[in-house]
């Protein structure tokens, strides 16, 4: 892999947008069958696409930020990430197209970056 055709996609997803509100008024019962559902989804999605990825990442936890002011806990949308090999940017694009992760679960969508190379390196 070089860093010209690594995409990096971020998994973003509120915690008070109105898919969540939605997911988390559910019974627990129906919210367990959704995650079944949607688990057997994006493993479906990872077979389909296991040639094209890097790092199969993962969900993310709680934040820190690290700034000159120290350090301190900070809430953002990032949910999970995935690395991914493709010939474009509109090629990795693509490969997030009706994923599980909002046509199943209440995330609300999918950035897709290029990995760039280091200046330099």
């Amino acid at each position: 892999m070089t860093a010209n055709n690594a995409y990096l996609a971020i998994f973003l997803g509120g915690k008070t947008n109105p898919k969540m509100e939605a997911w988390n008024a559910l019974s627990e019962a129906e919210r367990q069958k959704k995650g079944e559902e949607g688990m057997a989804a994006w493993k479906s999605w990872v077979e389909k696409h296991q040639s094209a990825i890097v790092a199969m990442g993962g969900p993310l936890g709680k934040t820190k930020k690290i700034s000159p002011n120290g350090i301190e806990d900070v809430v953002n949308a990032m949910c999970a990430f995935t690395v991914v090999n493709a010939d474009s940017h509109e090629a990795a694009a693509k490969l997030f197209e009706n994923h599980p992760h909002f046509t199943h679960f209440p995330g609300e969508s999918i950035e897709v970056m290029p990995v760039l190379p280091i200046p330099g390196a």
